[in-house]
């Protein structure tokens, strides 16, 4: 079985995500480059909306493979992330054979009926190990618990997991593992020692300016220009939730869409999803 195809270079891999609609800035292409290339899972930390999970459904459609994803939350454990035991066909399956006549088992044997791979529901963590190669997109990790943190080690570590009533299963080929934070919480070292880490900032108004003239075909470029640039002054405020690219992307659209010029102090809610923030704006008059 082949693995996730291979680049030439740093900016052989950002030439093809730029293909598929994901413009990386060099340093995010030479951390997917290596992560590739040395067979690591890639750590992405950064704010929320800076493009880290379309980082991974980017590099996914490069590469030609399936994107598997586990969205972190609290309480997640390992029968949401790793695997579960179908038990209504664990009971079906008990009910004919005490119906089959003429075959009596033994305890062992029907135990061991039971905890069979066909009865072993694949969660997105197993789903990566069995039908590699692929991308596993492990999304906002710092939403779980510190102890779900030690389900990822061995999969990071190994591409591996262990079942303990089958033991352990080991990808033949190994995933591609993204992992994500949006640092509401700081990782535990063990996990990141196993990734390469790369910190995704947000765009300098260039590249944002490109990234919207990409998602919006036909845009006009001084519009995308003073989107961009007006969402990097709302960046520099002290601001709740700061935008990121995905609200640059709907602003730009909104003022399309209304044929406005620039941006205006009445499509703020386009971009800003906190009243606070929306206050600050309009006092601090940075759109004037």
């Amino acid at each position: 079985m082949g693995g996730v195809p291979d680049f030439a270079s740093p900016a052989a891999l950002a030439a093809r995500l730029a293909d598929v609609g994901y413009l990386a800035d060099e340093g995010l292409a030479m951390a997917g480059f290596l992560a590739l290339r040395l067979h690591r899972p890639i750590f992405l930390e950064g704010d929320a909306g800076v493009g880290k999970t379309a980082f991974a459904a980017a590099l996914a459609a490069a590469a030609d493979v399936e994107l598997i994803r586990l969205q972190c939350y609290e309480g997640l454990d390992a029968a949401q992330a790793l695997y579960d035991w179908d038990f209504p066909r664990q009971v079906l399956h008990l009910r004919a054979v005490e119906a089959a006549a003429g075959r009596a088992r033994s305890a062992d044997e029907l135990e061991a009926d039971l905890y069979d791979r066909r009865f072993l529901l694949a969660r997105p963590l197993l789903q990566a190990i069995e039908r590699a190669p692929c991308v596993l997109l492990v999304d906002e990790v710092d939403r779980a618990d510190d102890e779900f943190e030690a389900y990822l080690l061995e999969m990071l570590a190994d591409a591996a997991v262990t079942v303990p009533e089958l033991g352990r299963i080991v990808a033949e080929v190994p995933p591609v593992v993204v992992v994500t934070s949006n640092r509401t919480r700081e990782v535990h070292d063990a996990l990141k020692r196993r990734c390469l880490y790369h910190w995704v900032a947000h765009p300098e108004p260039e590249r944002e300016a490109a990234i919207l003239r990409m998602r919006l075909p036909g845009i006009e470029e001084r519009l995308a220009a003073r989107v961009a640039a007006a969402t990097a002054k709302l960046r520099t405020l002290d601001l709740v939730k700061p935008p990121g690219v995905a609200e640059a992307i709907d602003w730009a659209a909104a003022l399309r869409e209304l044929g406005l010029p620039e941006p205006a102090r009445e499509t703020l809610g386009v971009v800003l999803k906190v009243r606070e923030d929306i206050e600050l704006v309009k006092a601090a008059d940075v759109l004037a």
